[in-house]
């Protein structure tokens, strides 16, 4: 009984040692563990106990990688947004240095003309006029702007609520210059080479389009991913960009043919290769690279018809 009572315990202390050492003397894990009773209670509570806490901090290092390009997004919008607001205020600011040399003007030739003053008058009501209108057209839109990413915001959770049960699958919703970006590994949509999509693929587009369906001012831009490994004996798919091309729109035509939505919010495209998300040649990153990308960005056109006045 003492024997067993020390194996266990040397057996306990190299399971938790970096190294297979202890007491400057290596020992085999393996060659230990046959000598222990496999149903001690206490050993199995202990590893388990062991792989719990690796789950859970598994878990909390995903949370923290996702939390962190989250706030790298928002603080990227957050400039772009600042960039624009800026080209706004400077324009306001030249406006304003206008309305103010044509009001000294306006002091300096009071003792002129009345044709003149009547005319230093008109420019300086029109500049008034301009200013104001100036004024709304910025505050009109920063509302837009703010009604963008609003939209997006809600429509990222919505998202990610619905399709919660495919995390695991392979499936991620993001945010990424203003839009929302739904990643689908090649594994939850399709067989190796094939470009049909199977069961658990179609249940996550099921649940996709219920959402979209609810959103119809959000269009939608499928586009299929490839790793950079050739294509051999596909039949009519000569490359990698033929792979892609034929998912992304396997994927379009289950969307409105099977589903119903809406043909004119949809595009399909093919990228072949050539934006990958790893560049290592290893299978994890060629794995992530197989994908198919569902870009959903909010119809802004009155937001871009208002920049495009202020530009000309």
């Amino acid at each position: 009984m003492r024997l067993l009572t020390v194996l266990f315990i040397l057996s306990t202390a190299v399971s938790a040692a970096p190294k297979k050492e202890l007491f400057g003397v290596k020992f085999d894990r393996d060659l230990l563990n046959r000598f222990i009773p496999v149903s001690k209670r206490k050993f199995l509570k202990m590893q388990n106990f062991r792989d719990s806490l690796q789950r859970d901090l598994n878990v909390e290092l995903i949370k923290n990688d996702s939390l962190t390009k989250l706030v790298k997004f928002k603080n990227d919008t957050i400039a772009n947004l600042q960039d624009e607001l800026v080209l706004l205020k400077e324009k306001h600011a030249n406006l304003t240095a206008q309305y103010t040399t044509l009001s000294d003007n306006y002091k300096q030739l009071r003792a002129n003309s009345s044709d003149e003053i009547k005319k230093l008058i008109k420019d300086l009501e029109a500049a008034q006029a301009n200013l104001a209108a100036r004024e709304k057209r910025l505050q009109e839109v920063e509302d837009a702007m703010k009604k963008r990413d609003d939209m997006v915001n809600s429509l990222r959770d919505k998202l990610a609520k619905a399709l919660l049960g495919f995390n695991k699958s392979g499936l991620s919703v993001n945010i990424k210059d203003g839009k929302v970006y739904v990643s689908l590994t090649d594994k939850l949509l399709f067989n190796t080479g094939s470009i049909e999509i199977d069961q658990r693929g179609q249940e996550a587009l099921v649940e996709l389009v219920k959402v979209l369906k609810t959103q119809p001012d959000i269009n939608v831009l499928v586009e299929g991913h490839t790793d950079n490994m050739k294509v051999f004996n596909l039949g009519q798919i000569k490359d990698n960009w033929d792979l892609s091309v034929l998912r992304a729109t396997s994927v379009v035509r289950f969307l409105t043919e099977n589903q119903s939505l809406d043909p004119l919010r949809v595009n399909a495209s093919g990228r072949g290769e050539y934006l990958p998300i790893e560049k290592s040649n290893v299978a994890e990153s060629r794995s992530k690279n197989r994908r198919i990308e569902i870009i959903l960005t909010p119809k802004l056109d009155e937001l871009y018809r208002m920049l495009n006045d202020d530009a000309k």
